[in-house]
């Protein structure tokens, strides 16, 4: 774990814009028209529609989708009572985090005030702004009585966090814990080391999912909370023990199968540990210190399951696995509270999602090869990004059926989708490849079958039902593997393409191959030592209707791919060249940039040909091309070099495609900024228009472009390379592809392979 010091974090908080959050227009703002519409006079319509029916300002206003983070600042973290002003930068990081897990707006608001009466009228007072209240950092026993008044004055989501969300997420944890050791949670003796807020909360969500009341011992600091004692206050008596002779730490955790500790550190020892039940669970969650330290814990015997509020150590209690999607499921639905179900409806999905087969982006950002349901992973990780759909959607149906919901979704798939969207995971255009490609799955081969993220994209492929996968390897290897990342290979063929079996299928793509390149020197036996090859064997199967599709590329140079792909498949008659394009989704719109990998330095008839591949490309992809030939120059400006080869190629592409929306030689600024283009460029046949396709004039220039903008904006999605111009449907990846990156480019050409047998 990287050591945090007061110098890094003070120049954190400092560099730059101050802060954490700013606030963005999300409406056009640049025009006279815009500011009327947005202040005066048009602002005064939306305004009496609300007046007249109040529900229309989640129609109308960011209500719906904006949340306060509001502290009196009397319980900072382990800061204790530092006032409202310095929780400021915490209660910033929490809008922060509500932002980029759940895509929620935060106004923080910090109230200097410590009276709970008046604390609650500063809220109820405000609260008409926002379509949800997330209490935080407001010491107990205040901030029980705080939330109860909130929930019953406001008819909008009220949550305290440090309450429910570590209650919801170790609830989760707890259950899985248990089910690891194979224990029932109503028999286990459970052990709770603290008493505040969020102590009192866990151990009723607890007593919620099963846990037995006499089965449970809570400490404070002052020892065991037992009935004699008369110095409890509500929310302590409630738990108070008459069946027990316990009165210290260490006597209450002998023979105890659970130990939750919500206190402070280093107060558990290795002798305590020891002294409890076989198969000990112990959530050490004090943070930064656990009440024991993870390597003490598991040196003290090897049997335990351990959890921390950690993220160096497996099973992180964090409360983000919870608020940012809990509030996003009760703002879809403009629910009135967040209630007990919607509360577990959030520990069961969580729970059940450390189940499920865990995402590559998850185990890429934990270094790991393969993360699976047990002892060392019972907790999903925050980087999950199936959280915000698996727990979103379950807390909006809890809250339909339990009546607390002022709208109701019906379509639980596009809700998903529109989650996913919300974030980034992916697109409309994304889901709308996987959509089609599973309408009409082809046959896909995958060259690297032995390579750990081809294999697992074959994999997931086919559980998405984009493609029928076939592995080209050795099948042994590939076995060992799936076996190795917990892969099933069931439905999955395998083709050792160097085994003895394979010999008459060799054979026989040779002959065709010699046959089809004899007048390029091609012998037989030459063509035959190719068949040991993947991209040639692969190919071939292709060519020859074995197969539809083939994608390749994680092993291979480029160069070697391109010369297998026209030696076997051939470039399609009607051009002479063929070229690659990387789709860009950005917050500005779709861009399709051409050729990013294939003719390094093209002339004019080369251009022609990108030009026009790109054209009909971006029609596969249902939009409309208008194109943008790109420069250093605009229009003649310079005849020399590479641009008065653009020049070239835009005359006759205009002259031969009259109808087609393309135009240059330009800049890119030009290009991608209409009014500009249009005010200085007045002639140009793309007036009015919007650019969505850029040709480069140069291999460096558009793989340069894209790889930029990639690295620019990290919440940019890239789509390629896709193939333009062969005769079959091969497709390319190469070595830095993801998972998630393969398998979109398996929807590409397994629709690919459908169209073009539609066409032929």
């Amino acid at each position: 774990m990287v050591k945090i010091t007061k110098e890094a974090a003070l120049e954190y908080h400092l560099n730059g814009r101050p802060g954490k959050i700013e606030v963005k227009p999300t409406k056009p703002y640049r025009t006279q028209t815009d500011l009327s519409l947005a202040y005066s006079p048009g602002v005064a319509f939306p305004c009496k529609e609300i007046e007249a029916n109040p529900a229309d300002a989640y129609k109308y206003t960011a209500k719906g989708n904006l949340v306060a983070v509001i502290s009196n600042g009397t319980a900072v973290l382990g800061l204790g009572d530092i006032g409202a002003l310095s929780g400021k930068p915490v209660m910033e990081g929490k809008g922060l985090l509500f932002k980029i897990y759940g895509g929620i707006d935060v106004f923080d608001i910090e109230v200097a005030e410590k009276d709970p009466e008046k604390f609650c009228e500063a809220v109820e007072r405000i609260a008409p702004t926002f379509g949800g209240i997330n209490l935080e950092d407001i010491k107990a026993p205040e901030c029980f009585y705080i939330e109860e008044r909130l929930k019953k004055s406001l008819d909008i989501p009220v949550m305290h966090d440090d309450q429910h969300g570590t209650a919801i997420i170790s609830a989760a944890g707890l259950k899985n814990a248990l089910e690891v050791n194979g224990k029932d949670i109503k028999d286990v003796k459970i052990v709770v080391n603290g008493a505040g807020a969020a102590a009192i909360s866990c151990t009723k969500l607890y007593m919620a999912i099963g846990a037995q009341k006499e089965n449970i011992l809570m400490l404070d600091s002052k020892g065991v909370i037992t009935s004699d004692r008369n110095d409890l206050n509500e929310q302590k008596r409630f738990f108070a023990s008459d069946r027990t002779d316990a009165h210290t730490l260490e006597e209450a955790v002998k023979g105890a199968d659970v130990f939750v500790g919500l206190s402070k550190g280093n107060i558990l020892t290795q002798d305590m540990v020891r002294s409890m039940a076989k198969d000990p669970i112990v959530f050490a969650l004090a943070n930064p210190v656990p009440e024991i330290s993870y390597e003490e814990a598991m040196a003290s015997r090897p049997d335990v399951l351990m959890a921390t509020g950690r993220s160096d150590y497996p099973n992180q209690i964090n409360n983000v696995i919870g608020f940012p999607y809990i509030f996003r499921g009760a703002l879809d639905v403009n629910a009135t509270a967040i209630n007990e179900e919607m509360k577990l409806a959030a520990v069961y999905a969580i729970a059940d999602l450390a189940k499920q087969p865990v995402p590559d982006v998850v185990n890429d950002v934990y270094n790991v090869n393969n993360l699976t349901f047990g002892r060392d992973y019972f907790i999903p990780k925050p980087v999950d990004p199936r959280l915000i759909t698996e727990v979103s959607a379950a807390v909006a149906k809890a809250a339909m059926d339990s009546g607390v919901a002022r709208k109701n979704i019906t379509d639980w798939d596009s809700y998903k989708n529109s989650l996913r969207q919300l974030l980034g995971h992916e697109t409309k255009l994304t889901q709308n490849l996987y959509d089609t490609a599973r309408k009409h799955p082809q046959r896909v081969v995958f060259a690297e079958g032995i390579h750990p993220t081809m294999l697992k994209a074959a994999v997931q492929a086919k559980a998405e039902g984009i493609c029928h996968p076939v592995l080209l390897g050795n099948d042994e290897r590939i076995e060992k593997l799936a076996k190795e990342l917990e892969l099933s290979l069931d439905g999955i063929e395998i083709i050792n393409l160097r085994h003895d079996r394979e010999a008459e299928r060799r054979e026989r793509y040779a002959k065709i191959l010699a046959d089809k390149r004899q007048r390029q020197g091609y012998t037989f036996q030459e063509a035959n030592d190719k068949m040991f090859e993947r991209n040639y064997f692969g190919m071939m199967m292709v060519e020859t209707g074995d197969a539809d599709a083939f994608i390749t590329g994680l092993y291979t140079k480029y160069s070697n791919t391109i010369k297998v792909a026209k030696e076997v498949i051939g470039i399609q008659p009607q051009f002479n060249n063929f070229a690659t394009m990387h789709i860009l989704n950005t917050n500005k719109g779709t861009f399709y940039l051409a050729d990013t990998l294939i003719n390094r330095h093209p002339d004019k008839d080369v251009l022609k040909d990108i030009a026009h591949l790109s054209a009909h490309t971006v029609r596969f992809f249902n939009d409309e091309p208008v194109i943008a030939m790109i420069s250093y120059s605009n229009f003649g400006t310079d005849n020399d070099g590479s641009a008065l080869q653009v020049h070239k190629a835009v005359e006759e592409l205009q002259a031969q495609y009259p109808r087609l929306a393309i135009d240059g030689e330009m800049q890119v600024n030009f290009a991608l900024n209409k009014k500009l283009r249009d005010e200085r460029y007045p002639f140009s046949r793309l007036n009015g228009k919007d650019v969505n396709t850029l040709v480069f004039p140069f291999l460096s220039a558009a793989n340069n472009a894209y790889k930029l903008l990639q690295a620019i904006d990290q919440n940019a999605e890239i789509i390629g390379p896709i193939q333009m111009g062969l005769n079959k449907p091969i497709h390319f990846t190469d070595f830095e592809s993801s998972v998630r990156d393969v398998v979109t480019i398996t929807a590409v050409a397994s629709i690919d392979a459908y169209v073009s047998k539609m066409t032929r």
